[in-house]
């Protein structure tokens, strides 16, 4: 069918949490709780990373990413959604839709990448030690970063306009939490298999890609590791990397099963629980993962409390 045959769609009606029963009421709390959490949870991360000088290191560079990367993807979907639920006004604008839709496709798409960045430096930092430092020189790490931003957000743009371009004439409600490609693609009455192509090449160079090199990295990660002939060692490289292996487990398995499937596939319940996981709890879990299994990130986090005591100074070191 072609666009011009279809009504235009100015606005989307997104259900979102419904708010008659106490159940949607006690959700909204838990979701403003962990929105409260995952701000202040890598607003502190990146604090604490940014005043000690010790983790001033390309692992740290990458994490500071990581959090900004979550506290923007946060950010894009929750406030919507809370004013939503409060004022009981679930309309969202064609552009804002579509905002909404780049802004999280190019956090999460930059998170993908940037996983199998940080998976290369555990794999640089713990087979070669020696030549870490020379390996992953500032240039390099510069450089990888702009790559991560940039292959994000080409991905998002290429989405993002795919999917706005559909002429939207079955219904304008999205039965969701926010605007997300693979729901708006079910309410096109147009043949959307060439966008579905689109979308699962796109899934395997940002999900499928990325998660081989992970795979590939850690395997020999994990070979290096029991070669270790230091107990304390291979304990130390096994902590560092099943924090990493964890954040990957849930943010690549969430991705894939959302966006790896065709759109005849997909049903709301499940949408909006595996969404809920990487738009809503990886940005939470992520801190505490890297922060309460991280003894770097816990001393640092001791002393500066330390400093805040009377009398008490310690010197940080800059940027």
């Amino acid at each position: 069918m072609e666009r011009d045959n279809s009504t235009p769609v100015a606005e989307f009606v997104l259900l979102g949490l419904p708010n008659q029963t106490i159940a949607h009421t006690i959700l909204f709390a838990m979701i403003v709780l962990i929105f409260i959490a995952s701000l202040s949870g890598n607003s502190l991360l990146l604090f604490l990373i940014y005043v000690n000088s010790t983790l001033h290191t390309p692992m740290y560079f990458f994490l500071c990413q990581l959090s900004f990367m979550d506290i923007c993807q946060i950010t894009a979907v929750v406030p919507k959604i809370l004013v939503s639920f409060v004022t009981r006004k679930n309309v969202i604008s064609l552009a804002g839709c579509g905002a909404q839709i780049f802004f999280t496709l190019t956090m999460g798409g930059a998170e993908c990448l940037l996983l199998a960045v940080m998976s290369y430096d555990r794999y640089v930092a713990i087979c070669s030690p020696l030549q870490y430092s020379a390996i992953m020189s500032r240039r390099l790490c510069l450089t990888m970063s702009a790559g991560v931003w940039l292959g994000a957000f080409l991905d998002a743009f290429l989405q993002t306009v795919s999917v706005m371009y559909l002429p939207f004439c079955r219904s304008n409600v999205v039965n969701h939490l926010f605007c997300e490609v693979p729901v708006l693609m079910k309410l096109s009455c147009s043949d959307i298999s060439v966008y579905e192509t689109v979308l699962f090449v796109l899934g395997i160079l940002l999900l499928l890609i990325p998660s081989s090199v992970i795979l590939a990295s850690y395997i020999r990660i994990l070979s290096a590791i029991l070669r270790m002939c230091s107990a304390e060692g291979r304990r130390k490289a096994f902590s560092t990397c099943s924090s990493h292996l964890t954040v990957v487990g849930l943010f690549y398995g969430a991705a894939i099963f959302m966006y790896m499937r065709p759109s005849s596939y997909h049903s709301p319940e499940q949408d909006r629980i595996v969404s809920v996981f990487y738009t809503i709890v990886a940005p939470i879990v992520n801190p505490l993962i890297y922060s309460l299994r991280n003894r770097d990130v816990l001393a640092a986090l001791r002393k500066l409390g330390a400093s805040r005591r009377p009398g008490t100074s310690y010197g940080y070191g800059g940027p």
